[in-house]
């Protein structure tokens, strides 16, 4: 079965860590009444440090393996190499997702891939703990190459210095954005639990995920998380998941008329963006001929002043067109730094046709 491309917002829920039967059994038992369309349960669990939780392991898989008892949802669990996926396997695991720590390495990536090759599992795989979109496709790839039509793409956030952040790993929603414009076949997911990391923020992000099409969330979820033995501030109890899943917005596809109004504003759309790629290109011949006047008279390529003077300039007409002064700032560092570029390419050209001094 096609799980992932069955229903559209599709939902995993379950809890980070499978502690024990008991803890399992409860949510299953709960998910009876939610709409769950598969559950997740941590086996395995890589920590950063030894000495902490790192999962019950195949005893947990025979603890899933009963759930079926009781529960008609698959089940997928994380696997890091061969051996795990071999168990998962063993147990009759449904689906397997890959871990962030693990999409860094192609090595073991492939080696997992091989292990999963001519059966019928279903395969997610989470985004590298770095905003890496070459390791997360190759990963993906991978998947595809082997065999595996079961197969989505989980975007969990990225590991960032900031101490600032809200956020537990930052979004950066253009990388996943682009990842599903690539791979528009490939379902792709958002754990919201490890985006956050905090369960206050838990809605925002699945609502923004659904807003920017997400085909699905995945939400770790614990009989009491407060007691959970991993990540416990970032899971929920199974009733505020359900009060969660209550309150999403599911988006609806677009109406014939939508979809014709939406189509031809798209076209104006189209046209004037055509023009402002002519302007930015004819902008940059004219940065070039600057470039060449200051190379013919050994002129800094940088100048505070003008630079300063663009920024308070480009402000300012972009307020009265309702355009914040942040996007300005960052769209003329872009265009600045492009013209900053163009210009030490020309000095150098310059440089390299000059006679060399006696």
């Amino acid at each position: 079965m096609n799980y992932f491309s069955s229903k559209k917002p599709y939902f995993i829920a379950g809890p980070c860590g499978a502690e024990d039967e008991l803890q399992l059994q409860n949510i299953a038992n709960s998910f009876k009444h939610i709409a769950i369309d598969m559950i997740r349960a941590g086996v395995w669990k890589p920590r950063s440090k030894p000495g902490h939780f790192e999962g019950r392991g195949e005893e947990a898989l025979k603890w899933l393996s009963q759930l079926k008892n009781i529960s008609s949802l698959p089940i997928c669990i994380e696997v890091a190499n061969k051996e795990q996926v071999e168990l998962a396997l063993k147990y009759g695991i449904d689906a397997i997702w890959i871990g962030a720590r693990t999409t860094v390495n192609p090595f073991i990536v492939q080696e997992i891939a091989d292990a999963v090759k001519g059966n019928q599992v279903g395969v997610l795989v989470k985004n590298p703990i770095n905003p890496d979109i070459e390791l997360w496709s190759g990963a993906l790839e991978r998947f595809a190459n082997a065999g595996i039509d079961n197969l989505a793409a989980i975007h969990r956030g990225f590991s960032s210095y900031d101490t600032m952040s809200i956020y537990r790993n930052k979004p950066n929603w253009a990388i996943p954005i682009e990842l599903k414009r690539r791979y528009k076949d490939i379902p792709i997911f958002c754990d919201a639990s490890h985006i956050c990391g905090n369960r206050e923020l838990i809605p925002m992000v699945s609502q923004r995920a659904l807003d920017l099409d997400f085909d699905g969330l995945m939400i770790e979820t614990h009989p009491n998380p407060d007691q959970a033995l991993s990540d416990a501030k970032q899971q929920l109890t199974p009733d505020q998941l359900s009060q969660l899943l209550s309150h999403l917005i599911i988006r609806k596809p677009l109406s014939n008329s939508s979809a014709d109004e939406i189509e031809q504003i798209r076209q104006i759309l189209d046209s004037m963006d055509a023009e402002v790629v002519d302007l930015i290109g004819k902008r940059m011949e004219l940065v070039a001929k600057l470039g060449k006047i200051k190379g013919d008279n050994n002129m800094p390529i940088y100048q505070a002043d003008r630079w300063r003077e663009i920024v308070k300039s480009r402000t300012n007409w972009g307020e009265k067109n309702g355009l914040d002064a942040e996007f300005m700032l960052n769209l003329f560092e872009l265009i600045h730094d492009k013209s900053i570029k163009t210009q030490i390419h020309i000095l150098n050209e310059l440089a390299q046709d000059r006679p060399a001094e006696k």
